[in-house]
């Protein structure tokens, strides 16, 4: 979901207040993270879930590891994380192993994994996504709303 053309979320507590839901986020670059983690916990309340477990890892590589540990209990799990380009090859391969980690967690264990990962070429992007009061943009709250939406779907399954 993204920008325009981002599907309508419907985010209904009748079918998602009983759902267990895990935050994975990193810890790089404070005030994007901050922004990606409120609107995570915003679609969170709005879907009636009042008890949201946060787990922080030192960054975006991470994520994947913690992600497949919680999966283990939880019906859906956002991971967030940002990756700003620069001058080396670093980036692409941080990108790689998360978007790769990622998917093979939610794949491998049935479970939504909400990719709430921004991968950009500079800050501004970033922060333009971070869900802050100036932001365009509101990925953690897609992400959330994307896992929250699947883990219903494949109850119904």
């Amino acid at each position: 979901m993204s920008g325009a053309g981002a599907a309508t979320t419907n985010l209904d507590p009748s079918t998602m207040k009983n759902l267990k839901l895990a935050i994975v986020a990193a810890s790089w670059h404070t005030r994007v993270m901050d922004g990606l983690v409120a609107g995570a916990q915003r679609a969170a309340e709005q879907a009636g879930i009042e008890d949201v477990a946060l787990v922080r890892v030192p960054g975006t590589f991470e994520l994947p590891v913690a992600a497949a540990r919680l999966v283990e209990s939880y019906d859906a799990v956002v991971a967030l994380g940002v990756v700003i380009r620069g001058g080396t090859p670093h980036f692409d391969y941080v990108c790689e192993a998360a978007t790769s980690g990622l998917t093979r967690v939610a794949v491998d264990s049935k479970t939504p994994v909400g990719f709430g990962v921004l991968t950009c070429d500079n800050e501004q992007q970033a922060l333009d996504r971070a869900g802050l009061a100036d932001s365009s943009e509101d990925k953690g709250f897609e992400a959330t709303a994307a896992a929250l939406e699947t883990a219903v779907v494949l109850k119904q399954l």
